[in-house]
């Protein structure tokens, strides 16, 4: 075991063995290497887990495995050529995020995410919401991603400041102990007041390597309770409350129903999100509204709303109610 384990190293230049203790518990692989290896480009970290020269236990797996105590991390040799990466936060976003904050304390904050951003860099993605936090906050410690939403998802989201409080929302959305609702846009004339969707999601990738989820006997069990809240001629308001947090979850029943999101470019209706685009709808219309949880450490009951965003608002407004 490293005994500066946790602390930004080099990149290795040999095979490293590193054994996870409690401090890293319930931490993602890829946050894990990013922190650990200050420098080193997050698309050469993405690459290496993909290619399986990161192994836990010796055994490949995902940059969404989350690791646990005890568990062995294999770090292959890197170059030290490799390590030159500057994070470029765009000027908007550093704007957006500067005025985001809904909650904060000493051990999380919430911010109201701005659509058109990823929550982190990855594949493709340079940068993202935790990284831009991170350059914003030069002093702080620790921030890490609690939870995550779609790039064109605005809204609640929860960011640790501390691995206690890391920890502590694992386990509270783990045991869906965090209520969680969400407004959208969906295209079409929803005759229903209120309707369950029980359909179990599976994740997979299309042939040009996006990731799509359908449903599937085989996937994993899902629940969204989807509520109407005004009907347009063309379109209904509905407030969508997941009991569970799969992937692309709200977007994949949305479509089950037969009314996709507007605006969803990979479940959505091309013809009808080209109509609403010609309206000024130049994203997904998918906001999340609130979070009801137990604050971790006080108990208190919080409820944190996120204002739907002005232009959101305004095209809801010239659109003609039923």
């Amino acid at each position: 075991m490293n005994p500066t384990q946790g602390q930004p190293l080099p990149p290795p230049t040999q095979v490293v063995q590193v054994e996870i203790t409690e401090e890293h518990h319930g931490q993602r692989l890829d946050n894990f290497l990013i922190t650990r290896l200050k420098g080193v480009p997050k698309s050469h970290i993405y690459r290496i887990v993909r290619k399986g020269e990161v192994r836990v236990n010796k055994g490949r797996v995902d940059v969404s495995y989350r690791l646990v105590t005890g568990d062995s991390v294999r770090i292959p040799p890197m170059r030290l050529a490799e390590r030159t990466e500057a994070v470029f936060v765009a000027p908007n976003l550093k704007q957006a995020l500067e005025q985001s904050v809904l909650y904060e304390d000493e051990g999380f904050l919430i911010i109201n995410k701005p659509a058109g951003f990823a929550v982190h860099g990855g594949s493709g993605v340079s940068s993202g919401i935790i990284e831009g936090l991170r350059l914003l906050r030069p002093d702080a410690h620790f921030l890490e991603l609690v939870h995550r939403l779609d790039k064109d998802t605005s809204g609640c989201l929860v960011i640790a400041k501390k691995r206690s409080a890391l920890r502590a929302f694992h386990t509270i959305f783990r045991d869906n102990q965090v209520q969680k609702t969400y407004i959208a846009l969906l295209a079409g004339q929803w005759k229903k007041q209120k309707f369950v969707v029980n359909a179990p999601l599976l994740k997979n990738n299309a042939k040009s390597g996006e990731r799509m989820v359908s449903i599937s006997a085989h996937g994993k069990e899902a629940q969204t309770t989807f509520t109407r809240l005004k009907c347009f001629d063309i379109a209904t308001l509905v407030e969508a409350a997941p009991k569970t947090g799969r992937t692309h979850q709200i977007r994949v029943h949305a479509l089950h129903l037969g009314h996709p999101i507007i605006g969803d470019e990979r479940y959505g209706q091309d013809d009808t999100n080209l109509f609403f685009k010609q309206k000024g709808y130049k994203r997904m219309f998918l906001h999340a509204k609130t979070l009801h949880f137990l604050h971790p450490t006080t108990g208190v009951a919080m409820k944190i709303h996120a204002p739907l965003p002005p232009q959101l608002e305004i095209l809801l407004q010239n659109e003609k109610p039923l």
